[in-house]
């Protein structure tokens, strides 16, 4: 880390997030005089080219690589046509205490007079919660399922190679070519694609506006500059700024700067939060470095100067924060972006270079919040990557993961993509699989399993408020086998993903209707061709996807009832809701035996896995292969981010021990500290669930700082995912902390303000998490050894 870059990342870490409303503001006047007069797509187009005309730029001292989202790093614009704040949402933001966006008075008295007077009523979410069903709200209030459209926009987007080889004339000009193939006299959708591509070309123009006029401040600032070798630097910024994204990038300079736009221009358009990544960065940028360093034109040094300044802008991108309720909870400043690495080209050899050993390195040193990134690991990457990434992994920021590359592309195939796109393709956001720059792979929310077996038991009655909310199933206490009981609970799954599923189909409707991508549309495969938008079936492939949450609580629950009730016939279903009814007071010895003589999920204990794959298939049969909007389908992976918090707190006590209001299991990790017989265990278990049939799963282990402390150990970690990855593993991530560094960070935060910890599938700082998330983390198993 050079001075420049030691500079730069102070001041990206030590910025404080803050909230501008210059795009709501920009935006709500272009509606008001233009709502009505251009067909939607047409409007979204002009809308994102009137932002990249009017927003304030910013080009920081030191900075190589340049543009913000907002006028200043760190601070993040709003999206009123998604999710209109209103004035409380923002003092609440001002001033909750765990991650604060700072927000001017002033601005929440404009958003007062101007934003939300029109925007109230007619947001995106104003218009879904007006017309969805009072069978979903019930649901959705007690915490059975989220929706993530509720939000934000759909999507976790990641790009492949194409604007690498392409500028935005080029791009336009396809789009040409695609008006100019209408069919006007046999195809009926003509004049809505023709809208739809108009829309494409005023983004094209939108983000080189924005370019040219970076280019213009850079030679404002070149001009008053008295430092010779800023002013050179300024003034090659100019030139970057003229050539791209206008054209296809010629260096390695101008191929992140490339980057940067485009990942700019996708989350200023419309994405309110959600992730946006380069995809395989390390792929995409090695021709650019092998041909500088061949020619002269570059060294070493250099592209890690460039990619670490790539690195803190990154880091610039807090996310917008969430409204209603969602606004009073402890969220997140991380934006999602994670970068792959390694893995497989698209003609199947070994995708790692020496750029991605640079950016291991990078993330190494500047250890900052985001972006986040991960190692694809396939048979052909060749163990010293996995080892060099083994050595940042031990330095406890919790990244980067690790990814199965050829298991990543079952994944695909199965779902009916060419090998070649697979190969190409990954994981976004935490762990979802996609075939970059070529789909649209549609988060929907998570869906709380271990809430669905809670109305299983009590007969569709939510017990925490004593309303029915689900069908009748059954009274548990009639249930006479273990078999009765499981079938209500499917049919309990059945009824829940049936609602979920009815009005996620609604709100992408809306989406497609009322709010297009069309910028994003631009860089996605088959868009332009078919003149259709992203959200509208434009990208080659079309996927949805439901995160399934609390497996491990779910089949540890279930492993009590069958073991303690329907086996030895120790103990009736009458007790057993009466325990849990009342939080295992006055019952701590049962407690304890449901805890230590109940074979538990992640102990390579065919007894308890055999459940755990039984509600795996569950969920794969009633979510896999069911139609969405778009002629593509839906299927389950196994993610929680950290909605297992959340949804922890809209459940009971649970027959495996675990309390009233605690997390449930996160992912598809074992529950809380039932994982007892070593990591080795932990993946057998989870081995034996069928996960190539599904969009990914999530597996958190931590371990003890001295177990890879050397070699040895290092060597061990690798042993470990390989023998993962051999049973058809997915994912793997890693905390490595002991617990009194947990405490002591809990108890002085000042002093440990840049521990980062693995939360899901992103890591964070420790201290900008609530206690809740602070105490599901020191509460998973500390693994002493492998």
């Amino acid at each position: 880390m050079n001075e420049r870059v030691r500079r730069l990342r102070r001041k990206s870490f030590e910025a404080q997030p803050r909230i501008s409303v210059e795009r709501a503001l920009i935006e709500t006047e272009f509606y008001r005089e233009n709502y009505g007069k251009y067909p939607l797509p047409v409007l979204r187009g002009l809308n994102f080219k009137n932002l990249c005309e009017k927003q304030t730029l910013y080009i920081g001292e030191d900075e190589l690589i340049v543009a913000e989202r907002g006028p200043a790093p760190k601070t993040v614009s709003t999206f009123p046509e998604l999710t209109c704040h209103s004035a409380e949402d923002l003092q609440i933001l001002n001033s909750r205490e765990m991650a604060r966006y700072l927000v001017d008075e002033a601005d929440i008295k404009a958003y007062e007079e101007k934003v939300i007077p029109y925007w109230r009523g007619r947001s995106m979410r104003d218009r879904a919660f007006a017309h969805i069903p009072q069978e979903w709200k019930d649901l959705y209030e007690a915490g059975v399922f989220t929706e993530f459209m509720e939000q934000r926009a759909p999507g976790h987007t990641t790009l492949d190679g194409k604007i690498y080889q392409k500028g935005m004339l080029d791009f336009k000009a396809d789009i040409e070519k695609s008006r100019a193939a209408l069919d006007w006299h046999n195809d009926p959708e003509a004049t809505a694609k023709d809208e739809e591509l108009q829309g494409m070309a005023h983004s094209c123009d939108a983000i080189m506006i924005f370019a040219r006029r970076h280019a213009e401040l850079a030679e404002k600032m070149a001009a008053e500059e008295s430092d010779p070798v800023r002013r050179a630097e300024l003034e090659r910024i100019a030139a970057n700024c003229r050539w791209v994204p206008a054209h296809a990038p010629r260096d390695f300079w101008e191929a992140i700067q490339m980057y940067w736009f485009v990942h700019l221009g996708t989350i200023m358009e419309l994405n309110g939060w959600d992730a946006m990544n380069p995809g395989h960065f390390d792929q995409h940028l090695t021709p650019f470095y092998e041909r500088g360093i061949a020619d002269g034109t570059l060294d070493r040094e250099k592209a890690k100067e460039l990619l670490s300044c790539f690195w803190i802008k990154v880091n610039n991108q807090t996310a917008p924060p969430k409204v209603g309720v969602t606004a009073k909870e402890s969220g997140t400043y991380n934006d999602f972006t994670n970068i792959n690495l390694a893995g497989l080209k698209r003609d199947g050899s070994d995708g790692s270079s020496e750029v991605t050993y640079l950016i291991l390195e990078v993330g190494d040193e500047l250890h900052l919040l985001q972006p986040q990134f991960n190692v694809q690991v396939s048979r052909k990457t060749p163990d010293r990557v996995l080892k060099a990434a083994a050595k940042v992994i031990r330095k406890g920021y919790g990244y980067p993961s690790i990814f199965n590359a050829d298991e990543v592309v079952m994944e695909q195939v199965l779902k009916g993509k060419t090998v070649e796109d697979a190969r190409e393709g990954g994981t976004s956001g935490c762990i979802e699989t996609g075939c970059f720059g070529k789909e649209a792979y549609i988060l929907t929310g998570y869906l709380n399993v271990p809430k669905i077996f809670e109305l299983t038991l009590n007969d569709g009655v939510d017990p925490l408020t004593g309303k029915r909310i689900a069908p009748a199933t059954g009274d548990a206490t009639a249930f006479k086998s273990f078999e009765e009981l499981y079938e209500a609970f499917e049919k309990q799954l059945k009824y829940a993903v049936d609602w979920k599923l009815r009005v996620n189909n609604f709100l992408e409707q809306m989406y497609a209707t009322y709010a297009p991508a069309t910028f994003l549309s631009v860089v996605m495969s088959d868009c332009i061709e078919k003149g259709r938008d992203y959200y509208n079936g434009g990208p080659r492939y079309n996927t949805n996807y439901i995160q399934c949450c609390g497996i491990g609580t779910v089949t540890d629950s279930l492993s009590v009832i069958k073991k303690h009730i329907f086996e030895e016939q120790s103990l009736t279903m009458e007790k057993l809701l009466e325990v849990l009814a009342k939080d295992f007071e006055g019952e701590e010895a049962l407690r304890q035996k449901f805890m230590n003589k109940t074979p538990f999920f992640g102990n390579d204990d065919d007894y308890a896995d055999s459940l755990a794959k039984r509600v795996w298939n569950s969920l794969t049969g009633e979510i896999n292969g069911r139609p969405n909007t778009k002629g593509s389908r839906y299927y389950m992976d196994g993610l929680s981010t950290t909605c297992h918090v959340y949804f922890g707190k809209m459940l009971g006590a649970t027959p495996n021990g675990r309390l009233a209001h605690l997390p449930e299991s996160d992912g598809t990790s074992p529950s809380h500290g039932a994982d007892r017989k070593g990591p080795t265990a932990v993946v057998k278990s989870l081995g034996k669930l069928d996960q190539v049939n599904s969009g990914g799963t999530l597996l958190n282990q931590r371990f003890l700082p001295q177990v890879l402390a050397d070699d040895t150990g290092l060597d061990n970690l690798v042993h470990l995912v390989r023998t993962y990855f051999s049973l058809d593993g997915h994912h793997i991530q890693f905390n490595i902390v002991d617990t009194a560094t947990l405490e002591r960070a809990q108890a002085d935060p000042d002093s440990y303000r840049d521990l980062l910890v693995r939360v899901a599938g992103y890591s964070d700082y420790f201290v900008d998490l609530d206690i809740f998330h602070q105490n599901e983390i020191i509460s998973r198993t500390a693994q002493e050894s492998f």
